[in-house]
């Protein structure tokens, strides 16, 4: 298992770090750190616009907007996970905390995702990253004097890591975050099926295939997909899921050419851009092998992990107030490369 080191000043990979996370002693547990932000914290209040954007093929990604400040210093652009959205509790929890910097927080939803089904038949995935590069590109083109970060949550996580690996200049990007990413897809889809952790992966193909049966009402995937409404159901893991329906859907061999060519584990000696990769050893969705060596980081990327934290977690204080360590981590983060109101 990779373990955290000193970084050498000079060497041309980055460093994997100790984080500051401690989890209290109530909340240790791996699933408590997982499960507890999601049903049982409340939500902070947050007021957000949508805006839905058209796309060349004629379908559309739905934006949501946090609130709009007084005087703007610059722009977060946030990638949700795997069935998330603005309504999922970590979206929603740190749109509210960075939204009082004098930035624009905005969620890109993935095709789908927003609450109305998208009109083509591709959707989403790990590694597509053509929506994320053309909504980064129209906000350069709006804003192009804001300087912009981005954040991505577990399977936006991957997805921004792979993007930034494909593209030398970042697409502009000062800085980004990903946190939980699943950066070796095929260990976490199988990792997943194993003891506790398949609650998640039956609550996660639930809705994946309740999507899928959905389109399959509304468009002809005959030519596409080789699997009838009663196949779907059969579905009970993400192999079977992304053997059957993503790889085909989105022109891969299957799902294990689907998992190399998008596991953003690849990617990251690749990345130019100030990269902080936020990572618990205890995710249930994963397992230690998914951690790089230093070795295999950009010299700008840096791995920090933590003993406790679960997936998305990251949970202090106590059960009666509990607190996400996590948003305050983000916040500090990019405060080193957006200008605050207190800076200005």
């Amino acid at each position: 298992m990779t373990t955290p080191s000193s970084h050498t000043q000079g060497s041309a990979h980055g460093r994997i770090i100790q984080s500051s996370f401690r989890a209290p002693r109530w909340a240790r547990n791996r699933h408590i750190q997982t499960i507890w932000p999601r049903f049982l914290q409340q939500r902070l209040p947050l007021s957000y616009t949508t805006e839905r954007v058209k796309l060349d093929d004629g379908d559309f990604i739905d934006l949501a907007w946090g609130p709009a400040p007084a005087t703007l210093t610059g722009m977060v652009v946030m990638f949700h996970g795997l069935e998330g959205s603005i309504k999922s509790h970590y979206a929603n929890d740190m749109m509210a905390t960075l939204s009082d910097n004098g930035w624009q927080v905005v969620l890109m939803h993935f095709r789908g995702c927003s609450g109305e089904v998208n009109l083509t038949s591709r959707a989403y995935h790990s590694g597509e990253t053509g929506d994320p590069t053309f909504i980064i590109n129209q906000l350069h083109k709006r804003y192009p004097d804001v300087p912009k970060v981005a954040l991505g949550f577990s399977l936006g996580g991957n997805m921004l890591l792979k993007l930034l690996g494909e593209n030398p200049d970042s697409l502009g990007l000062k800085a980004a975050v990903a946190v939980s990413a699943p950066l070796k897809l095929d260990e976490c889809a199988s990792s997943v099926d194993q003891g506790f952790s398949k609650v998640y992966q039956k609550y996660l193909i639930r809705s994946m295939k309740q999507n899928l049966l959905q389109k399959m009402q509304r468009i002809d995937y005959r030519d596409i997909l080789q699997i009838s409404a009663h196949e779907v159901n059969n579905i009970h893991t993400f192999w079977q899921f992304d053997e059957r329906v993503t790889a085909p859907l989105h022109g891969f061999a299957d799902a294990r050419d689907y998992y190399e060519q998008c596991s953003a584990y690849f990617y990251l000696k690749a990345i130019h851009s100030p990269t902080l990769i936020i990572h618990a050893l205890d995710d249930p969705f994963m397992n230690h092998t998914i951690i790089p060596p230093e070795s295999e980081l950009g010299r700008h990327v840096t791995v920090e992990l933590s003993e406790n934290g679960g997936h998305v977690g990251f949970m202090s204080g106590t059960p009666a107030r509990p607190q996400i360590w996590l948003q305050q981590r983000v916040k500090r983060y990019f405060s080193d490369f957006l200008p605050t109101l207190e800076s200005l």
